[in-house]
């Protein structure tokens, strides 16, 4: 590694000194490696990934090591850990921490995988006692704490409705009650927060979003710095769930984690310049982005982050049938679940993410059905105008007598 400090050069180092002088990390595709013999001695943990030795793919591989030692060095953490998708990676974080009798505290607007699997799986089928709060007052989460609670799960920013947490507070109600927190970064990035030096336990990513950045590939990671917490980690990534990240996989998020730098920044100013396009337009009635002064938490935003990364969410004048009409317009936007990636997707979560939370449970959060959420790309911003302006045409056009 070379001796780089700040993150667009850290972003591109190779993390191990690969023998052919590869100044991209290869793709080590063997499910197996020889050994030299047999020793009577050895056990699984002696084999050291770091020291060049490998065993067998599900416990170790090349590609997905030096990917996992750039994940944990752009967080600023210690150990990380590369798993097949976002939602293994955050089902392991929680296997990691909890046992029989214990008691889970999360943000009430999770992304909807993610709450539906603590509803349906830990809850529902393995017996945890979950408590959803809005955290958004960290009050609320301290309220939740009983004795039984071992794990705190945060998401800052939240999907869609870009709720904030102040991880800091949240982390001192943690350690006072001996509870684990952990924090899923993925709309923000390594880049813009660094939740690991607020104060939390683990991070988690989707790394198939802003890390990855170009929407080929599925991933996610856990970083941390309590040692203990990362052997408990990695004997479920390799022994108990065997939900590793595949080694093409991690390829490509290694390419994509060596642009993420000037990719947030391209996304941060299409979204800001979009989202002050779209809090003047007679078309929409609400924008949620942290960067705008009108957001109730830009004051936190701007403690906690050092930028407000590429996801906006706005509500259209009009009901279903307008979103319908917008959405049918656009040209240049994809209409898509998933963000991150370099082209901008708009997605409806009433009918697509957050369909499976049912009506009730939407309309309890604040997700309508006029509501978008949008992952603005690195297009010419322009570009992205003139589309916009296309679907607002189409709706006034539609409420013109």
């Amino acid at each position: 590694m070379a001796s780089g400090e700040r993150f667009d050069t850290r972003a591109v180092e190779e993390y191990s000194d690969w023998e052919q002088g590869d100044v991209v990390t290869p793709i080590h595709l063997s499910s197996t490696y020889r050994m030299p013999g047999i020793d009577p001695e050895m056990s699984l943990e002696d084999v050291d990934p770091d020291a060049g030795e490998f065993l067998y793919g599900r416990l170790s591989n090349p590609t997905r090591h030096a990917v996992e030692k750039q994940l944990a060095d752009l967080e600023n953490g210690e150990m990380g850990f590369a798993f097949a998708s976002g939602t293994a990676a955050i089902a392991t974080a929680i296997f990691a921490v909890v046992e029989e009798g214990d008691h889970i505290i999360a943000f009430d607007d999770l992304y909807a995988g993610t709450r539906r699997m603590l509803e349906q799986l830990f809850e529902a089928r393995l017996g945890f006692d979950v408590t959803f709060v809005d955290a958004r007052e960290p009050a609320h989460v301290a309220e939740a704490i009983t004795d039984d609670t071992s794990l705190l799960w945060m998401e800052t920013p939240t999907n869609p409705m870009i709720h904030l947490c102040d991880i800091g507070a949240i982390s001192q109600i943690a350690a006072e009650n001996d509870a684990i927190l952990g924090v899923d970064n993925t709309f923000a990035t390594p880049y813009f927060q660094k939740p690991l030096e607020l104060g939390a336990d683990v991070v988690a990513h989707s790394t198939t979003k802003y890390m990855n950045g170009h929407s080929d590939g599925v991933g996610g990671a856990l970083v941390t710095d309590d040692p203990h917490m990362a052997e408990s980690i990695e004997f479920n990534q390799q022994v108990g769930l065997g939900n590793q990240m595949p080694p093409f996989d991690a390829y490509l998020l290694s390419r994509g984690l060596k642009t993420m730098g000037v990719r947030m920044r391209q996304h941060q100013e299409n979204t800001m310049e979009l989202a002050q396009y779209l809090d003047d337009h007679d078309c929409v009635t609400d924008v949620y982005y942290p960067g705008l002064e009108s957001h109730p938490q830009s004051e936190l935003a701007s403690e906690q982050m050092d930028g407000y990364s590429g996801v906006l969410s706005f509500e259209l004048t009009g009901d279903i049938e307008a979103a319908q009409r917008f959405l049918n317009t656009i040209e240049t936007m994809n209409l898509a679940v998933s963000l991150g990636g370099v082209e901008t997707l708009v997605n409806h979560p009433a009918t697509m993410t957050h369909e499976p939370l049912g009506e009730k449970r939407r309309a309890e959060l604040g997700i309508t059905d006029s509501l978008l959420r949008i992952s603005v790309g690195i297009e010419d911003i322009r570009d992205l105008k003139d589309d916009f302006e296309r679907g607002f045409q189409a709706l006034e056009t539609a409420t013109t007598p």
